[in-house]
């Protein structure tokens, strides 16, 4: 229960803590009783471990600390969190999930193990779902990569006289998936058939997510799209350069195929409805191999089912 008030606790910092920076929550137990709790809330805030540990004062020594994230060893804008947890006295620490940054990776925990601290580390899925973005930005260095797609029942990407293939509960969704991503993007086929805005509409976007087009231009005139020529790898390490951490991939089944031949997509998300269309192309081009997709969930969305999958676990 005290891993899942932490994780309560992090979520609070959802908002406000800067993309270089993961949500946080850290809960102090000493025998029953919880002695401290905190979160990062964002720049110039102290870290989760460090409020708790504040509002403990001398009930730390001896307790049990839950945090959501390894403890940080390094001097950035605060000092070590590990300094700060030897320091206090504390006795145990349950860390959810290690620190993904590779200039990191371990040593929180090797910091507060020399220091006398027992640690245990559960690798707790909540915990790394909770910073998906965020661990796969800091590790591989690209943005988060979601291939969006509605399909028929018979598995196609498009009706013969329909504009739509999924519902309006559906559509409503990817306007809040649009709200929630850093980018949105499709190939040049997709533009030069469709011509998309690719905006977050009708749900009370705080902001509009940057708009990309990948593959050769011309780009038509007019067109708001920000074109992205070069290879996938170097675009998305670009991107990620300039804060992008999430991108919600639109395009067709050739931007998708690309995507996923290159290894660049982290999760799918499939609307899929009620229908049947007989003919017309899949959801993704040709692939070299097949691939093995793990934490299958199905959602239903009005008429319409949403199946979650991921290809590669944050």
């Amino acid at each position: 229960m005290s891993l899942e008030r932490a994780l309560e606790l992090a979520e609070r910092g959802r908002g406000q803590v800067e993309h270089t920076h993961p949500l946080v929550g850290a809960v102090l137990v000493h025998g029953p009783d919880i002695v401290g709790e905190g979160w990062y809330a964002g720049r110039g805030s102290p870290h989760a471990e460090v409020v708790a540990l504040e509002q403990a004062g001398e009930r730390a020594r001896g307790a049990m600390l839950y945090v959501t994230l390894e403890p940080c060893s390094h001097h950035g804008t605060t000092p070590p969190c590990a300094d700060a947890i030897v320091a206090a006295g504390v006795a145990q620490v349950l860390a959810a999930a290690v620190d993904p940054n590779p200039k990191v990776n371990g040593t929180g925990i090797e910091r507060l193990r020399e220091g006398g601290v027992e640690v245990e580390v559960v690798d707790s899925w909540e915990a790394r779902l909770q910073n998906e973005a965020w661990r796969v930005w800091i590790a591989r260095g690209r943005p988060f990569v979601t291939y969006k797609v509605a399909i028929t029942l018979d598995g196609r990407v498009a009706v013969s006289g329909s504009r739509w293939v999924s519902g309006e509960a559906s559509r409503r969704r990817v306007h809040e998936l649009r709200a929630a991503s850093d980018a949105v993007a499709v190939g040049m086929g997709t533009v030069r058939v469709d011509d998309p805005a690719l905006t977050a509409r009708d749900v009370g976007a705080p902001r509009q997510p940057r708009r990309l087009a990948f593959g050769s231009g011309p780009l038509p005139k007019g067109s708001q799209l920000e074109l992205r020529s070069g290879p996938l790898e170097d675009e998305l390490a670009a991107l990620a350069g300039e804060g992008v951490q999430t991108l919600l991939l639109e395009g067709g089944p050739t931007l998708a195929g690309a995507f996923l031949a290159a290894d660049l997509v982290d999760k799918l998300l499939v609307f899929v409805a009620p229908r049947l269309a007989g003919e017309g192309a899949g959801p993704v081009a040709a692939m070299p191999e097949p691939r093995v997709l793990s934490r299958l969930a199905a959602e239903p969305i009005g008429e319409d089912v949403l199946l979650e999958a991921y290809v590669h676990e944050p």
